[in-house]
C-alpha cells in the first residue's frame, strides 16, 4: 500500500529520498531502482502531475513544498501536465529489468508513460499505408523541394536579368565606339580638305610670284 512501506530507512531520510527520486523522475522522464521504490515514487509522481493540472498559486505552493528544483517545477506545469489534461490517472508505467546483482533486490524502470497526442502523431505514419502513404510522401517530398524551386528560379530569374544588362551595355558601348569612329572620320576628311585647298592657295600664289618675277627680268632686260 502507497506509504506504508519503511524502505529501511527512518522517516526523515526515506522522505528526502522520495523527494530526489519524484524530481528526477519529472525531470528526466525515467529512472531505474528497485521495484519497491519505483511504487512508492508512481504514487507520488502521479499526485504531483494531477495537482500540477489546476495552474493556480495553491497548487504551485503545493508541489514546490515537495519537488526540490524549481525549474522542474516549471516544466511539470509548463509541459507535462498540460499533456496529460484528458488523461484521469496512469502517468507512469513500471517495467521490471530483473534481480540486482549482489543482494537480488528486483529492479525495474519507472518513467512516464507518452500522452495521448504524441500516441496519436506516432501512430499516424504507421496507419498510411498503399496508395495514401506514397501520395503524402509525395507531397511532402514536392513540399521540401518547393522552397528549392523557387530558389533556383530566382537564380534563373536574377541571372537571366543580368544577362540583358550585359547586352544593352555592349550594345550601348558598341553604337557610342561606331558614332565616336564616324565623327573622326568625318573630322579627318574635313582636315583632309583643308590640307588640300590650303595646297592649292599656295600653289597659285607660287605661280603667281614666278608670273611677277618674270616680269621684272623682262622690265629689266629691256632697259
Amino acid at each position: 500500500m502507497p506509504g506504508t512501506r519503511k524502505l529501511g530507512r527512518p522517516t526523515d531520510h526515506r522522505r528526502s529520498m522520495l523527494r530526489g527520486l519524484v524530481t528526477y523522475l519529472l525531470e528526466h522522464g525515467r529512472i531505474e531502482t528497485t521495484v519497491t521504490r519505483a511504487k512508492e515514487v508512481r504514487a507520488v509522481a502521479e499526485k504531483m502531475i494531477t495537482t500540477a493540472k489546476t495552474d493556480s498559486l495553491h497548487s504551485k505552493r503545493k508541489v514546490l513544498a515537495y519537488v526540490t528544483k524549481e525549474d522542474v517545477v516549471k516544466k511539470l506545469f509548463d509541459e507535462i501536465a498540460p499533456q496529460y489534461a484528458d488523461v484521469p490517472g496512469g502517468y507512469t508505467r513500471i517495467v521490471k529489468t530483473g534481480p540486482r546483482r549482489g543482494d537480488a533486490a528486483e529492479m525495474c524502470i519507472i518513467e512516464l508513460v507518452e500522452s495521448p497526442a504524441e500516441k496519436a502523431k506516432a501512430a499516424a505514419p504507421k496507419k498510411a499505408r498503399g496508395r495514401g502513404a506514397r501520395k503524402a510522401a509525395a507531397e511532402a517530398k514536392a513540399q521540401e523541394k518547393a522552397p528549392a524551386k523557387k530558389k533556383a528560379k530566382a537564380v534563373e530569374e536574377a541571372v537571366e536579368e543580368i544577362v540583358e544588362t550585359v547586352e544593352e551595355t555592349v550594345e550601348e558601348a558598341a553604337e557610342a565606339v561606331e558614332e565616336t569612329v564616324e565623327e573622326v572620320a568625318e573630322e579627318a576628311a574635313e582636315a583632309v580638305e583643308e590640307v588640300e585647298e590650303a595646297v592649292e592657295e599656295t600653289a597659285e600664289t607660287a605661280e603667281e610670284v614666278t608670273e611677277a618675277a618674270e616680269e621684272a627680268a623682262e622690265e629689266a632686260s629691256q632697259e
